[in-house]
């Protein structure tokens, strides 16, 4: 049971956790909040942005919807701290973490992140890590316009539309290092360093860390690096994957966390491969070879579309006599 009275602590930390992205145990009370606007958004974060204070506290003081509300949320903890499929099968495992990079992911239209089919991919995985309790940590980026939004006109041509993604209206909290202060980490450009903020969302029992460059320490051109998906050309392509590769990387040290696998979902994150070798040169000092030997055996890396065409830029890149793998390296 909670401890605490029922209030706008509790529903807030319903709201925050996207378990309600998969699971629409909480939808009646959303809709008892804002019945014209939860049909119209389907996101808590928004209705609980959006309604009068006069109605919040009105409904906070009725019996009924403070039982109900307990409830919820009660439930929702006791599944969140009890044992999954995981902690089940493997009770004496020394995984510890996975460490899962993806350049999107697709939880819900309320944290416009994705494109399409690789975001899926990721936002399923992490909701299937927190249903079956494997101690996952997603990484990606907080893009201030994301994917563009498309509207046809009268002449059926194609409008494409960048509205702007306001952080404090997204279902994400600031991370917080030991200290309260609001995590940030940086990344070396010529000349000067690139400052990283790090925002969380609580998916269900996993976390996903979002990085994001519009920090106001950053150069006016630098604080647009994670402005869009997929834009750009090729020089910002790459300051974007030093973000998340690099940064995501020592957004993990700064925690403390040292997961044992890093899981690569597409290249876009393969610099995290020589941020963790870097990082094990420090800790032990050993040589870029040993450390890159050392760490590689915990990488692993996954194809979203492994076509022909995929299949012969692996063979030019790696080696003209074998065959890539489809799964993992």
């Amino acid at each position: 049971m909670t401890t605490e009275k029922p209030g706008i602590d509790c529903i807030t930390e319903l709201a925050l956790d996207l378990r309600w992205t998969w699971n629409h145990s909480t939808d009646g009370l959303w809709r008892e909040l804002e019945p014209e606007l939860w049909e119209a958004t389907r996101n808590p974060w928004v209705i609980l942005q959006t309604v009068s204070r006069d109605r919040l506290n009105h409904l906070l003081s009725e019996k009924r919807f403070r039982e109900r509300l307990e409830a919820l949320l009660t439930k929702q903890r006791d599944v969140e701290a009890s044992s999954a499929w995981y902690q089940k099968t493997y009770p004496d495992s020394s995984l510890g973490a996975v460490a899962y990079f993806s350049m999107e992911f697709m939880l819900s239209e309320a944290l416009p992140i994705y494109a399409g089919g690789l975001g899926n991919v990721a936002g399923d995985q992490l909701k299937t890590a927190s249903d079956l309790g494997i101690p996952v940590i997603g990484l990606g980026l907080l893009y201030q316009q994301g994917y563009f939004r498309q509207e046809i006109d009268r002449t059926g041509a194609q409008i494409a539309l960048f509205p702007f993604n306001d952080p404090f209206q997204l279902p994400i909290s600031p991370l917080r290092d030991q200290n309260g202060d609001w995590l940030r980490v940086n990344v070396a450009l010529p000349g000067h360093a690139l400052w990283i903020r790090t925002w969380e969302a609580q998916v269900g029992r996993t976390k996903l860390y979002l990085l994001d460059t519009n920090d106001p320490a950053n150069l006016a051109a630098d604080r647009s690096i994670a402005s869009e998906l997929y834009a750009g050309g090729t020089e910002l392509r790459l300051r974007q994957e030093m973000v998340l590769g690099i940064g995501g990387c020592r957004v993990l040290r700064a925690l403390g966390m040292q997961p044992k696998v890093f899981h690569l979902n597409e290249g876009h994150s393969s610099l995290a491969v020589l941020e963790r070798a870097r990082g094990f040169m420090d800790d032990f000092q050993q040589s870029f070879p040993v450390a890159l030997t050392a760490t590689r055996a915990g990488n692993l890396f996954t194809t979203h579309t492994a076509v022909d065409a995929a299949e012969s830029q692996y063979r030019i890149v790696h080696s003209p006599s074998s065959a890539p793998p489809t799964e993992t390296y």
